[in-house]
């Protein structure tokens, strides 16, 4: 059965229901062993709830795209959502603008931007030391001066040193390279045409390029955030929503622009909530009975994996765990904690190993597990598994699937 095959027999199977299922993504949640104990953030931090959960549930290791590959953060929860993260390419630059409200048309070019710190041509930070919110903001008008010839430039803040900027014209192709190295001591990249983007690619290119210049010149006086580097190019897709292939009516909960953007794309209704957790698992009981499938994003621990910073990741871990009895007393028919791709704190970036995943219902059957980790999940009766599998699990999970065949 080919993946668009599969695709199109859930939606055929969906049955409208009044259950209600809340999907939990620690982003980044998944570590590597500290050298000292042999144990992960998620192993080391004192997780009662979840461990208690875990014993009542099924569990695994769940990949977002595929063994060896390490995923964005996009394709991480689109495959959480059902989607094909190979199908459906969403650019982390189009995430990034629609995340900060800025309007779209299908010719506009966007991409995501980190403000960072060069010293003697090479990149010594790739985030700025996370300048303020406030700062980037500064920074953005700063560089909202800046005019080219053959576009408009637009660029708002995101969040600390994350930036969308957006370019309006003719013939803009979004087959052309990132600017930034995904590492330090390096200097920016020139920005430069792939082949498969012709003529159009190659003009593209030359405007970024020419911006990125204009913008170097601009933020010369400025410490620490002295230079922008660009990833992620890319155009407005056109996403089935997940009401269409699901029969769902979704909502989001998520502070960061970048994730409320994925929400939005696939047609979730963003729901305002406050900075914290505790703040967020309020704002789902607030609008429990409004909505059937939620998503709550949480996203210090991958923050925190990517700051290299072990013990801070472990107390963002302990922080959710103190909030899963406020949601188990919603009663969900569904509850899955996991996350979207893993950030271990050794690498300081996102890893291709797989996420550990706890998946609960009643109407689920329960495995050895006694505890959330990555070493006992490896045990759990789910396996390891394609992310893109587990919208079907929770909808049958919740009684909303029905038979295939006679």
């Amino acid at each position: 059965m080919t993946k668009g095959m599969e695709k199109g027999l859930v939606s055929r199977l969906v049955v409208r229901g009044e259950s209600r299922m809340v999907l939990l993504v620690m982003d980044g949640l998944g570590g590597l062993p500290h050298p000292e104990t042999g144990l992960t953030e998620l192993e080391t931090a004192r997780t009662p709830h979840l461990d208690d959960l875990a014993g009542k549930s099924l569990c695994g290791l769940v990949h977002a795209v595929g063994p060896g590959i390490t995923p964005g953060s996009g394709p991480g929860h689109l495959a959480l959502f059902g989607y094909d993260p190979l199908e459906w390419d969403v650019g982390r630059g189009v995430l990034s603008a629609v995340g900060v409200g800025m309007e779209l048309t299908p010719d506009d070019l966007a991409a995501r931007v980190n403000f960072c710190t060069v010293e003697n041509g090479v990149i010594v930070d790739r985030r700025a030391g996370r300048i303020s919110t406030e700062e980037n903001a500064r920074l953005c008008r700063k560089l909202s001066s800046i005019r080219i010839e053959g576009a408009e430039v637009e660029i708002r803040p995101e969040k600390e040193h994350r930036a969308a900027l957006v370019f309006r014209g003719p013939r803009l192709s979004p087959f052309i390279t990132d600017t930034d190295p995904q590492r330090t001591g390096l200097p920016p990249l020139q920005c430069q045409p792939l082949p498969e983007g012709g003529e159009e690619a190659v003009h593209t290119a030359d405007l970024v390029n020419e911006y990125l210049r204009r913008a170097a010149e601009v933020l010369s006086d400025e410490h620490p955030a002295n230079m922008i580097i660009t990833r992620g190019f890319s155009k407005m897709p056109d996403l089935p929503t997940l009401d269409r292939l699901y029969g769902l009516r979704a909502a989001a909960i998520a502070t960061y622009p970048m994730y409320r953007a994925l929400a939005k794309l696939v047609g979730m209704e963003i729901l305002e909530t406050g900075p914290t957790i505790s703040e967020q698992v309020e704002c789902l009981e607030k609008n429990w009975g409004d909505y059937d499938y939620f998503f709550l994003h949480y996203k210090h621990t991958d923050s925190r994996g990517e700051d290299g910073d072990f013990q801070a990741k472990v107390r963002c871990i302990e922080e959710v765990d103190a909030v899963i009895p406020r949601i188990l007393a919603l009663r969900p028919d569904v509850l899955v904690v996991t996350g979207d791709h893993s950030t271990p704190s050794l690498l300081k970036a996102h890893s291709w190993h797989p996420s550990p995943i706890l998946f609960h219902s009643r109407w689920e059957r329960r495995d050895e597990v006694r505890s959330f980790g990555e070493t006992a999940c490896a045990r759990g009766g789910l396996g390891i598994f394609p992310a893109r599998h587990l919208m079907a699990m929770m909808l049958a999970a919740s009684l909303r699937l029905g038979k295939y065949g006679a």
